[in-house]
Protein backbone atom coordinates (compact mmCIF):
# COMPACT_ATOMS: atom_id res chain seq x y z
CA UNK A 1 0.00 0.00 0.00
CA UNK A 2 1.17 3.50 -0.81
CA UNK A 3 0.86 4.77 2.75
CA UNK A 4 3.39 5.82 5.38
CA UNK A 5 2.56 5.58 9.09
CA UNK A 6 4.02 6.09 12.56
CA UNK A 7 3.29 3.51 15.26
CA UNK A 8 3.41 4.78 18.83
CA UNK A 9 3.70 2.01 21.41
CA UNK A 10 4.73 -0.60 18.86
CA UNK A 11 6.08 -3.08 21.41
CA UNK A 12 2.81 -3.38 23.33
CA UNK A 13 0.11 -5.95 22.58
CA UNK A 14 -1.90 -3.90 20.06
CA UNK A 15 1.26 -2.29 18.73
CA UNK A 16 2.74 -5.68 17.90
CA UNK A 17 -0.39 -6.65 15.98
CA UNK A 18 -0.33 -3.32 14.14
CA UNK A 19 3.28 -4.07 13.15
CA UNK A 20 2.14 -7.49 11.87
CA UNK A 21 -0.50 -5.83 9.68
CA UNK A 22 1.89 -3.18 8.35
CA UNK A 23 4.40 -5.87 7.45
CA UNK A 24 1.78 -8.07 5.76
CA UNK A 25 0.32 -5.19 3.74
CA UNK A 26 3.65 -3.64 2.81
CA UNK A 27 2.82 -0.33 4.50
CA UNK A 28 5.80 1.96 5.03
CA UNK A 29 6.59 2.77 8.67
CA UNK A 30 8.56 5.96 9.27
CA UNK A 31 8.91 5.67 13.05
CA UNK A 32 8.30 3.31 15.95
CA UNK A 33 8.18 4.16 19.64
CA UNK A 34 8.40 1.88 22.64
CA UNK A 35 9.39 1.78 26.27
CA UNK A 36 11.79 -0.95 27.45
CA UNK A 37 11.45 -4.01 25.21
CA UNK A 38 14.70 -3.76 23.26
CA UNK A 39 14.52 -7.24 21.73
CA UNK A 40 11.02 -6.63 20.36
CA UNK A 41 11.90 -3.19 19.01
CA UNK A 42 15.04 -4.49 17.30
CA UNK A 43 13.04 -7.21 15.54
CA UNK A 44 10.42 -4.67 14.43
CA UNK A 45 13.06 -2.25 13.18
CA UNK A 46 14.81 -4.91 11.15
CA UNK A 47 11.49 -6.01 9.66
CA UNK A 48 9.97 -2.60 8.86
CA UNK A 49 13.15 -0.52 8.39
CA UNK A 50 11.82 2.72 9.91
CA UNK A 51 13.88 5.89 9.76
CA UNK A 52 13.50 6.41 13.50
CA UNK A 53 13.03 4.37 16.69
CA UNK A 54 12.33 6.09 20.00
CA UNK A 55 12.50 4.42 23.42
CA UNK A 56 11.09 6.36 26.35
CA UNK A 57 13.55 4.55 28.65
CA UNK A 58 17.11 5.93 28.29
CA UNK A 59 18.86 2.64 29.12
CA UNK A 60 16.71 0.74 26.62
CA UNK A 61 17.54 3.31 23.94
CA UNK A 62 21.28 2.92 24.62
CA UNK A 63 20.99 -0.85 24.28
CA UNK A 64 18.92 -0.49 21.10
CA UNK A 65 21.58 1.75 19.51
CA UNK A 66 24.10 -1.03 19.99
CA UNK A 67 21.71 -3.66 18.61
CA UNK A 68 20.92 -1.58 15.51
CA UNK A 69 24.44 -0.24 14.94
CA UNK A 70 24.67 -2.08 11.63
CA UNK A 71 21.51 -0.38 10.27
CA UNK A 72 20.73 3.21 9.20
CA UNK A 73 17.93 3.44 11.82
CA UNK A 74 18.29 6.45 14.13
CA UNK A 75 17.57 5.74 17.80
CA UNK A 76 16.42 8.44 20.20
CA UNK A 77 15.57 8.43 23.89
CA UNK A 78 13.17 9.99 26.38
CA UNK A 79 9.55 10.98 26.80
CA UNK A 80 10.04 14.27 24.94
CA UNK A 81 11.30 12.41 21.88
CA UNK A 82 8.22 10.18 21.97
CA UNK A 83 6.05 13.30 21.95
CA UNK A 84 8.16 14.74 19.12
CA UNK A 85 7.54 11.59 17.09
CA UNK A 86 3.81 11.88 17.81
CA UNK A 87 3.98 15.51 16.65
CA UNK A 88 5.84 14.57 13.44
CA UNK A 89 8.30 17.28 14.45
CA UNK A 90 11.22 15.79 12.51
CA UNK A 91 11.85 16.34 8.80
CA UNK A 92 12.17 12.59 8.46
CA UNK A 93 8.45 12.33 9.26
CA UNK A 94 7.09 15.02 6.94
CA UNK A 95 5.55 12.51 4.50
CA UNK A 96 3.64 10.50 7.10
CA UNK A 97 -0.02 9.83 6.18
CA UNK A 98 -1.35 8.42 9.47
CA UNK A 99 -0.45 7.98 13.12
CA UNK A 100 -1.29 4.91 15.23
CA UNK A 101 -1.34 5.45 18.99
CA UNK A 102 -1.05 2.13 20.80
CA UNK A 103 0.65 3.50 23.92
CA UNK A 104 -0.94 1.93 26.98
CA UNK A 105 -2.82 3.48 29.89
CA UNK A 106 -2.67 7.17 30.87
CA UNK A 107 0.75 7.56 29.21
CA UNK A 108 -1.08 7.76 25.89
CA UNK A 109 -2.96 11.02 26.55
CA UNK A 110 -0.22 13.51 25.64
CA UNK A 111 0.83 11.59 22.50
CA UNK A 112 -2.83 11.56 21.39
CA UNK A 113 -3.07 15.34 21.69
CA UNK A 114 0.29 15.81 19.94
CA UNK A 115 -0.84 13.57 17.08
CA UNK A 116 -4.12 15.47 16.68
CA UNK A 117 -2.26 18.75 16.19
CA UNK A 118 -0.52 17.30 13.10
CA UNK A 119 -3.78 17.24 11.13
CA UNK A 120 -3.13 13.61 10.13
CA UNK A 121 -5.73 10.85 10.65
CA UNK A 122 -5.30 9.17 14.03
CA UNK A 123 -5.86 5.45 14.55
CA UNK A 124 -6.47 5.32 18.28
CA UNK A 125 -6.00 2.23 20.43
CA UNK A 126 -5.41 4.17 23.65
CA UNK A 127 -8.84 4.41 25.29
CA UNK A 128 -7.55 6.28 28.35
CA UNK A 129 -6.98 9.37 26.19
CA UNK A 130 -10.69 9.73 25.58
CA UNK A 131 -11.82 8.43 28.97
CA UNK A 132 -9.69 10.99 30.81
CA UNK A 133 -10.06 13.98 28.50
CA UNK A 134 -12.80 13.11 26.00
CA UNK A 135 -14.11 16.63 25.46
CA UNK A 136 -10.62 18.07 24.98
CA UNK A 137 -9.56 15.24 22.65
CA UNK A 138 -12.68 15.47 20.47
CA UNK A 139 -12.53 19.29 20.35
CA UNK A 140 -8.84 19.16 19.35
CA UNK A 141 -9.71 16.66 16.60
CA UNK A 142 -12.46 18.95 15.25
CA UNK A 143 -10.26 22.05 15.37
CA UNK A 144 -7.52 20.30 13.41
CA UNK A 145 -9.85 18.52 10.99
CA UNK A 146 -8.64 15.10 12.15
CA UNK A 147 -10.64 11.92 11.80
CA UNK A 148 -10.15 9.53 14.71
CA UNK A 149 -10.47 5.90 13.63
CA UNK A 150 -10.88 3.67 16.71
CA UNK A 151 -8.77 0.52 16.88
CA UNK A 152 -10.42 -0.91 20.01
CA UNK A 153 -12.35 -3.94 18.74
CA UNK A 154 -15.74 -2.75 20.04
CA UNK A 155 -15.36 0.83 18.85
CA UNK A 156 -13.97 -0.27 15.52
CA UNK A 157 -17.09 -2.43 15.17
CA UNK A 158 -19.39 0.48 16.06
CA UNK A 159 -17.53 2.74 13.63
CA UNK A 160 -18.02 0.16 10.87
CA UNK A 161 -21.71 -0.34 11.69
CA UNK A 162 -22.29 3.42 11.51
CA UNK A 163 -20.73 3.67 8.06
CA UNK A 164 -23.87 2.54 6.25
CA UNK A 165 -26.41 4.97 7.72
CA UNK A 166 -26.98 8.51 8.95
CA UNK A 167 -25.85 8.90 12.57
CA UNK A 168 -28.92 11.03 13.24
CA UNK A 169 -30.95 7.83 12.90
CA UNK A 170 -28.98 6.03 15.62
CA UNK A 171 -31.06 4.88 18.58
CA UNK A 172 -28.59 2.93 20.71
CA UNK A 173 -25.22 1.21 20.82
CA UNK A 174 -24.98 -2.42 21.95
CA UNK A 175 -21.48 -2.71 23.36
CA UNK A 176 -20.49 -6.36 23.67
CA UNK A 177 -18.37 -7.82 26.48
CA UNK A 178 -16.89 -11.29 26.84
CA UNK A 179 -17.75 -11.23 30.54
CA UNK A 180 -14.15 -12.08 31.41
CA UNK A 181 -12.87 -15.29 33.00
CA UNK A 182 -15.10 -14.98 36.09
CA UNK A 183 -18.50 -14.62 34.45
CA UNK A 184 -21.23 -15.91 36.78
CA UNK A 185 -19.14 -15.90 39.94
CA UNK A 186 -20.36 -14.48 43.26
CA UNK A 187 -18.52 -12.00 45.49
CA UNK A 188 -17.44 -14.81 47.82
CA UNK A 189 -15.92 -16.73 44.90
CA UNK A 190 -14.27 -13.60 43.52
CA UNK A 191 -12.46 -12.94 46.80
CA UNK A 192 -10.33 -16.03 46.14
CA UNK A 193 -9.11 -14.87 42.72
CA UNK A 194 -5.34 -14.62 42.24
CA UNK A 195 -3.52 -12.43 39.71
CA UNK A 196 -2.55 -15.56 37.78
CA UNK A 197 -6.19 -16.57 37.34
CA UNK A 198 -7.24 -13.02 36.46
CA UNK A 199 -4.65 -12.86 33.68
CA UNK A 200 -6.21 -15.87 31.88
CA UNK A 201 -8.67 -14.10 29.56
CA UNK A 202 -10.98 -16.56 27.76
CA UNK A 203 -10.78 -14.90 24.35
CA UNK A 204 -8.32 -12.06 23.82
CA UNK A 205 -4.55 -11.98 24.17
CA UNK A 206 -3.81 -8.59 25.73
CA UNK A 207 -1.43 -6.80 28.06
CA UNK A 208 -1.64 -7.51 31.81
CA UNK A 209 -3.38 -4.26 32.85
CA UNK A 210 -6.19 -4.46 30.29
CA UNK A 211 -6.64 -8.18 31.01
CA UNK A 212 -7.25 -7.46 34.70
CA UNK A 213 -9.59 -4.60 33.72
CA UNK A 214 -11.53 -7.01 31.53
CA UNK A 215 -11.88 -9.41 34.46
CA UNK A 216 -13.33 -6.66 36.70
CA UNK A 217 -15.45 -5.16 33.84
CA UNK A 218 -13.56 -1.90 34.33
CA UNK A 219 -12.39 -2.11 30.75
CA UNK A 220 -16.01 -2.23 29.59
CA UNK A 221 -16.72 0.79 31.76
CA UNK A 222 -13.89 2.66 30.08
CA UNK A 223 -15.33 1.65 26.71
CA UNK A 224 -18.74 3.07 27.66
CA UNK A 225 -17.11 6.43 28.43
CA UNK A 226 -15.07 6.24 25.24
CA UNK A 227 -18.16 5.52 23.13
CA UNK A 228 -20.03 8.52 24.59
CA UNK A 229 -17.30 10.85 23.32
CA UNK A 230 -16.37 9.09 20.08
CA UNK A 231 -19.91 8.74 18.78
CA UNK A 232 -21.63 11.70 20.43
CA UNK A 233 -24.27 9.71 22.33
CA UNK A 234 -25.68 9.80 25.86
CA UNK A 235 -24.71 7.14 28.43
CA UNK A 236 -28.33 5.95 28.39
CA UNK A 237 -27.96 5.09 24.70
CA UNK A 238 -25.26 2.52 25.43
CA UNK A 239 -26.25 -0.97 26.52
CA UNK A 240 -23.54 -3.42 27.56
CA UNK A 241 -24.32 -6.98 26.44
CA UNK A 242 -22.28 -9.97 27.62
CA UNK A 243 -21.52 -12.13 24.59
CA UNK A 244 -19.36 -15.06 25.60
CA UNK A 245 -18.38 -16.21 22.13
CA UNK A 246 -16.73 -12.83 21.29
CA UNK A 247 -17.66 -13.09 17.62
CA UNK A 248 -19.99 -10.07 17.54
CA UNK A 249 -17.76 -7.14 18.41
CA UNK A 250 -20.58 -4.64 18.89
CA UNK A 251 -23.88 -3.58 17.33
CA UNK A 252 -25.87 -0.43 16.65
CA UNK A 253 -29.64 -0.08 16.71
CA UNK A 254 -31.37 2.43 14.44
CA UNK A 255 -34.67 4.22 14.92
CA UNK A 256 -36.46 1.75 12.63
CA UNK A 257 -35.49 -1.04 15.12
CA UNK A 258 -32.90 -2.57 12.77
CA UNK A 259 -29.75 -3.81 14.50
CA UNK A 260 -26.49 -3.89 12.53
CA UNK A 261 -23.64 -6.05 13.85
CA UNK A 262 -19.96 -6.46 12.98
CA UNK A 263 -18.94 -10.11 13.23
CA UNK A 264 -15.51 -11.68 12.82
CA UNK A 265 -12.96 -13.79 14.61
CA UNK A 266 -11.62 -12.10 17.76
CA UNK A 267 -8.36 -10.79 16.32
CA UNK A 268 -7.14 -7.22 16.83
CA UNK A 269 -5.26 -7.36 13.55
CA UNK A 270 -8.57 -6.88 11.73
CA UNK A 271 -9.17 -3.62 13.63
CA UNK A 272 -5.65 -2.41 12.85
CA UNK A 273 -6.06 -3.37 9.19
CA UNK A 274 -9.40 -1.58 8.87
CA UNK A 275 -7.89 1.61 10.31
CA UNK A 276 -4.78 1.29 8.13
CA UNK A 277 -6.67 0.84 4.86
CA UNK A 278 -9.71 3.04 5.60
CA UNK A 279 -11.86 3.92 3.69
CA UNK A 280 -10.88 0.94 1.52
CA UNK A 281 -11.00 -2.73 2.49
CA UNK A 282 -8.34 -5.12 1.25
CA UNK A 283 -7.83 -8.88 1.45
CA UNK A 284 -7.85 -9.86 5.11
CA UNK A 285 -4.83 -11.26 6.93
CA UNK A 286 -6.93 -12.99 9.62
CA UNK A 287 -8.79 -16.26 9.08
CA UNK A 288 -12.37 -16.20 7.82
CA UNK A 289 -15.17 -16.96 10.25
CA UNK A 290 -17.54 -19.89 9.71
CA UNK A 291 -20.81 -19.23 11.52
CA UNK A 292 -21.80 -22.89 11.24
CA UNK A 293 -18.61 -23.83 13.11
CA UNK A 294 -19.51 -21.33 15.84
CA UNK A 295 -22.94 -22.94 16.14
CA UNK A 296 -24.68 -20.47 18.42
CA UNK A 297 -24.31 -16.95 19.80
CA UNK A 298 -25.47 -16.10 23.32
CA UNK A 299 -26.23 -12.84 25.12
CA UNK A 300 -26.60 -11.92 28.81
CA UNK A 301 -27.00 -8.84 30.95
CA UNK A 302 -23.85 -7.76 32.81
CA UNK A 303 -23.67 -8.44 36.54
CA UNK A 304 -23.13 -4.96 38.00
CA UNK A 305 -23.65 -6.15 41.57
CA UNK A 306 -20.67 -8.48 41.70
CA UNK A 307 -18.71 -6.40 39.16
CA UNK A 308 -19.53 -2.84 40.30
CA UNK A 309 -16.86 -1.00 38.32
CA UNK A 310 -19.09 -0.95 35.23
CA UNK A 311 -21.79 0.90 37.16
CA UNK A 312 -19.19 3.25 38.63
CA UNK A 313 -18.02 4.09 35.11
CA UNK A 314 -21.59 4.94 34.05
CA UNK A 315 -21.87 7.21 37.12
CA UNK A 316 -18.58 8.94 36.24
CA UNK A 317 -19.53 9.76 32.66
CA UNK A 318 -22.93 11.06 33.76
CA UNK A 319 -21.24 13.44 36.20
CA UNK A 320 -18.35 14.25 33.87
CA UNK A 321 -15.73 16.78 34.87
CA UNK A 322 -12.50 15.29 36.20
CA UNK A 323 -14.15 12.15 37.61
CA UNK A 324 -13.36 9.94 34.58
CA UNK A 325 -9.68 10.92 34.88
CA UNK A 326 -9.74 10.10 38.58
CA UNK A 327 -11.38 6.77 37.72
CA UNK A 328 -8.56 5.87 35.31
CA UNK A 329 -5.77 6.72 37.73
CA UNK A 330 -7.37 5.12 40.79
CA UNK A 331 -7.84 1.93 38.79
CA UNK A 332 -4.21 1.98 37.59
CA UNK A 333 -3.03 2.09 41.20
CA UNK A 334 -5.48 -0.58 42.41
CA UNK A 335 -4.68 -3.00 39.58
CA UNK A 336 -0.94 -2.56 40.13
CA UNK A 337 -1.38 -3.29 43.85
CA UNK A 338 -3.47 -6.37 43.05
CA UNK A 339 -0.91 -7.73 40.59
CA UNK A 340 1.82 -7.18 43.18
CA UNK A 341 -0.20 -9.20 45.72
CA UNK A 342 -0.93 -6.37 48.17
CA UNK A 343 -4.73 -6.27 47.79
CA UNK A 344 -7.41 -8.76 46.73
CA UNK A 345 -9.41 -8.93 43.52
CA UNK A 346 -12.57 -7.45 45.07
CA UNK A 347 -10.48 -4.71 46.70
CA UNK A 348 -9.86 -3.19 43.25
CA UNK A 349 -13.45 -1.94 43.00
CA UNK A 350 -13.48 -0.93 46.68
CA UNK A 351 -10.32 1.17 46.27
CA UNK A 352 -11.69 2.89 43.18
CA UNK A 353 -15.06 3.59 44.78
CA UNK A 354 -13.52 4.97 47.98
CA UNK A 355 -11.13 7.16 45.99
CA UNK A 356 -13.97 8.69 43.98
CA UNK A 357 -16.15 9.19 47.08
CA UNK A 358 -13.43 11.39 48.59
CA UNK A 359 -12.87 13.28 45.36
CA UNK A 360 -13.88 16.87 44.61
CA UNK A 361 -15.21 17.05 41.06
CA UNK A 362 -14.57 20.00 38.73
CA UNK A 363 -16.73 20.78 35.72
CA UNK A 364 -15.38 21.92 32.32
CA UNK A 365 -11.81 21.00 33.26
CA UNK A 366 -8.68 22.11 31.45
CA UNK A 367 -5.92 19.64 30.62
CA UNK A 368 -4.03 20.85 33.70
CA UNK A 369 -7.12 20.18 35.83
CA UNK A 370 -7.36 16.65 34.43
CA UNK A 371 -3.70 15.89 35.03
CA UNK A 372 -3.86 17.31 38.56
CA UNK A 373 -6.97 15.25 39.30
CA UNK A 374 -5.16 12.15 38.09
CA UNK A 375 -2.23 12.77 40.43
CA UNK A 376 -4.56 13.40 43.37
CA UNK A 377 -6.50 10.21 42.63
CA UNK A 378 -3.27 8.19 42.46
CA UNK A 379 -2.15 9.45 45.88
CA UNK A 380 -5.57 8.84 47.41
CA UNK A 381 -5.82 5.33 45.94
CA UNK A 382 -2.29 4.49 47.09
CA UNK A 383 -3.16 5.54 50.63
CA UNK A 384 -6.32 3.43 50.62
CA UNK A 385 -4.38 0.42 49.30
CA UNK A 386 -1.77 0.87 52.04
CA UNK A 387 -4.49 0.74 54.67
CA UNK A 388 -5.51 -2.67 53.27
CA UNK A 389 -2.04 -4.25 53.42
Amino acid sequence: MDKTIVILGSTGSVGQQTVDVASALGVKVAALTGSRNVKQMEAQARCLKPRLCVMSDEKAAADLRVSLADTPVEVRAGREEVLAAASLADQQLENVDMIFNSIGQSYGLEPTLCALHTGKPLALANKESIVMAGEIVMRTARENGVQIIPVDSEHSAIFQCLESSDRRDLRSILLTASGGPFFGMTKDELREITPERALAHPTWKMGAKITIDSATLMNKGFEVIEAVHLFGVQPEQIEVVVHRESMIHSMVEYNDNAIIAQISRPDMRLCAQFAMTYPRRVEGIIDRLSLTDVGRLTFYKPDMENFPLLKIAYDCIRQGGVLPAALVMADEVAVSQFMDGFIGFCDIADVVEKTLSRFQNKENPTLDDIQEAGKTAMLEAAAICKSLH
